[in-house]
């Protein structure tokens, strides 16, 4: 048992409440654990959905991170933090920033330097597709979180999921990823010898951020002297950390927490 805190970041289209398998079990194990919600994003889902704040519209990467990194400087010690998605990639830019004594990325969308599988590009066809997307705030539809985020839910379970966690979200977002090539919104600094270390996850049956992804962004981390791991879980999804058998990823991440090193 100890008490190291976690903090949690959710990726697009949910809010926090998409940890609270993870929570549960991480609390289990004496860990003190903190899932705050994007800007804009804590209320009920059904408040949401029916009345997103204007404000959310103008949401890009680096507001996101710059919360993330105010409530991470607030606390007494440096925490672990774990992301999903979009949170994936937050927490290695976090990190780049000195913040965290280690870092989780399930399934991260990719920083800048990888470039987007025809996959991952489908499966951000809503947000592509929508005519000034950054400067709107979108929404998912059912069917397309069925088919490519929870295609590791259960058919009967995945409106049950739809109607938990998702929510509308700024399209700013993945205008930015987009065009990540002519700005440095999504930047890392792969090189980053002083970083905390970093643990990459992939799901072989994700498609929303393809393994191919996550193998090349890990790839990109390979001349840095800081750790920096990867796993494949090949029968997840993009949604592993709240479908059937999410437990296998959380054993292995706390697995892998106890395994590091004192300091860092």
């Amino acid at each position: 048992m100890n008490n190291q805190t976690i903090v949690f970041i959710h990726g697009a289209w949910v809010t926090s409440r998409c940890w609270d398998n993870f929570k549960g079990y991480f609390q289990s194990k004496g860990y003190h654990c903190l899932a705050p919600d994007w800007l804009y994003d804590d209320r009920p889902v059904a408040e949401l959905r029916a009345a997103p704040t204007p404000a959310l519209a103008t949401l890009g990467v680096g507001d996101i991170v710059d919360h993330y990194a105010t409530i991470i400087r607030q606390l007494p010690e440096p925490p672990i933090i774990i992301g999903h998605s979009f949170g994936g990639l937050f927490t290695q830019m976090l990190l780049d920033r000195g913040l965290g004594r280690a870092g989780v990325a399930l399934n991260a969308a990719p920083p800048k330097g990888v470039l987007p599988t025809p996959g991952a590009i489908r499966g951000s066809l809503p947000a592509l597709t929508t005519w000034k997307s950054w400067q709107k705030i979108l929404t998912l539809s059912e069917n397309h979180f069925a088919h490519f985020f929870a295609n590791g839910i259960p058919e009967a379970e995945r409106s049950v999921a739809y109607d938990a966690y998702v929510v509308p979200t700024p399209g700013r977002l993945f205008f930015q990823a987009a065009t990540a090539v002519f700005h440095n919104h999504l930047a890392v600094n792969y090189n980053n010898h002083g970083r905390a270390p970093l643990l990459l996850t992939a799901g072989g049956q994700d498609k929303t951020v393809p393994a191919a992804l996550n193998q090349a962004t890990a790839k990109k981390y390979a001349r840095s002297q800081a750790q920096t791991d990867f796993i494949e879980f090949p029968h997840r999804s993009h949604t592993l950390i709240m479908e059937p058998g999410w437990e296998e990823v959380a054993a292995f991440i706390a697995t892998w927490l106890v395994q590091l090193p004192e300091k860092t």
